[in-house]
Order: C-alpha cells, then sequence, then structure tokens
C-alpha cells in the first residue's frame, strides 16, 4: 500500500485592532506583504497555537506597532476568499483601548511600509479587504 502525503487547505484564523487616538484617529499600517500587499489595514496578525484571540490581538498590537493595549468588544469578523492566491482568512476584529507606548513602526523592515493616523472622513483609498467591515462597523454603516 502506497501512502501519500497530502497537506490539508485549511483557513487561516488572524485577528485585527481598532486603534483610535484622542482625536478619534484611526491607526492603520501600509502593509508591505501579501495577503493584500500595498493596502491600508488595521494592526494585526496570525494566531498561533495554543494563544487565546484576545492574547493575540495584544501581541501583534506591541509587536508591530508598540502599543500596550486592551480589548474592549468583538466588532465584527472579515473573510479573505482568494483562491488565485491560495489564500483564505478568517479575521476577528476588536475595538481596543491604549492603555500604554508610544506608537511607532516595529516593522519597517519587514511586514509594515508606512504607519499613520487617518482621520474617519479623510481615510486613504486603497484599505485592506478586512479593514473595511471594521470601519463600517464604527462609522456605524454595517
Amino acid at each position: 500500500m502506497t501512502v501519500t502525503n497530502h497537506t490539508i487547505a485549511i483557513p487561516k484564523l488572524g485577528v485585527g485592532a481598532v486603534i483610535r487616538n484622542h482625536n478619534d484617529e484611526i491607526l492603520l499600517v501600509k502593509r508591505n506583504r501579501n495577503p493584500e500587499k500595498g493596502t491600508w489595514s488595521i494592526p494585526g496578525g496570525k494566531l498561533d497555537m495554543y494563544e487565546s484571540l484576545e492574547e493575540c490581538v495584544i501581541r501583534e498590537v506591541k509587536e508591530e506597532v508598540n502599543l500596550d493595549i486592551t480589548v474592549t468588544q468583538l466588532i465584527c469578523t472579515a473573510e479573505t476568499i482568494r483562491p488565485e492566491n491560495d489564500e483564505h482568512w478568517v479575521s476577528l476584529i476588536y475595538d481596543t483601548t491604549v492603555q500604554g507606548g508610544e506608537a511607532r513602526n516595529n516593522e519597517a523592515d519587514g511586514a509594515i511600509k508606512d504607519m499613520r493616523w487617518f482621520s474617519l472622513d479623510e481615510l486613504p483609498e486603497q484599505l485592506a479587504c478586512f479593514t473595511k467591515p471594521a470601519i463600517d462597523r464604527i462609522l456605524g454603516k454595517a
């Protein structure tokens, strides 16, 4: 009997954080890697094995933009399905509160090309698909 080693394709699980400052601006990062390289996104990343979703979003925000946050609530879920790129992501998007740290791009040589605060009425055009539902929800459009 011949046994073939097959890789089972399963969706990846990610998290994202809506982070707003005292001017009600939202922090977005310009993605320097796929998925969606070149788009503006909320900070976040991939869930590690045995890590809770809230632990993941806290860790990812600290790693990417140097902020200490607490999670206040789940805003929405977002799904990215792109078979042509062999991508299927399910992302849970959280509203967060900054507890400390100073926002800076900790991954300028890696995943993040740029980082900026944006007014909610002057957002960039090229938003990552998993960022759009979060912004729609906080703007009351969803």
